[in-house]
């Protein structure tokens, strides 16, 4: 069969296609036998099954979601920075529009950082509401981890523009909060709400502690984010404590 387009403006077709326009193509050239095209189809398949696969994936995340449809406003709960020696635990609450159809919302922890930036402004662009609580070093030492983190939890949730009908957290159920919640262990694998907050607070408190690196370059908080790397223990052995360390959480090094 006799093909007017060549390679290389097939190539550029596929690239500047749409995911949702890929089958069209596909059954365009599937009749045509040149390798390269064959090649080009091949791997566009592949293209589209991890697509596919990644809808899937997400749709199974929204099971709390749907689970709680009654409910006008859902809002997930997490947050990030409870084991760090360094550094503000900070918590995030996002309510989503229930048509968000966002991929590859996951687990912080199971996205690279330039995923992350990337969802952070699709999430932020989306959310009907999003609220960022934080708890300074100082606080940490004054009423211990657990509670800072329930203390930024509800900071955030005080920070929404509008109350959500009911929570989502992650694992924890916040004590002081007058408004039902569902604690769901693994909570940032398994609801879109809670990942969502997961990506918020992670990429929130990773861009605070590149700021901090500026002012304490000795410690490389850019790259250890506040967590005991051995450099920044090494520095911590060196140089002290800064006014952003968690001083109940270093005992051994004071």
């Amino acid at each position: 069969m006799s093909f007017k387009n060549k390679i290389s403006e097939i190539k550029l077709e596929f690239m500047q296609a749409m995911i949702t326009d890929i089958p069209a193509l596909l059954e365009k050239y599937e009749e045509d036998d040149r390798s390269g095209v064959i090649t080009l189809c091949q791997q566009n398949k592949v293209r589209l099954e991890a697509y596919y696969k990644e809808l899937k994936r997400t749709e199974a995340m929204k099971e709390y979601e749907r689970s709680h449809a009654n409910c006008t406003y859902i809002c997930g709960i997490d947050e990030v920075g409870r084991g760090p020696f360094a550094g503000p635990v900070i918590a995030c609450a996002v309510i989503l529009p229930k048509d968000c159809n966002i991929l590859y919302i996951n687990d912080s922890k199971k996205l690279t950082e330039k995923k992350r930036e990337e969802l952070y402004d699709e999430i932020i662009t989306t959310a009907i509401s999003y609220g960022i609580g934080s708890v300074p070093p100082s606080r940490i030492d004054e009423i211990n981890i657990l509670q800072a983190t329930y203390e930024a939890m509800r900071k955030a949730i005080e920070n929404l523009s509008v109350k959500p009908d009911i929570l989502l957290n992650d694992a924890v159920t916040i004590p002081g909060v007058n408004i039902k919640q569902v604690p769901i262990v693994k909570g940032d694998s398994k609801s879109i709400s809670i990942a969502a907050a997961s990506i918020i607070a992670k990429v929130t408190r990773d861009r605070l502690m590149v700021e901090y690196d500026k002012v304490f370059p000795e410690y490389d908080f850019a790259s250890n984010k506040g967590y005991g790397s051995g450099k920044h223990i090494d520095a911590i052995k060196k140089n002290g404590l800064t006014p952003i360390h968690r001083k109940s959480f270093l005992k051994n090094f004071i």
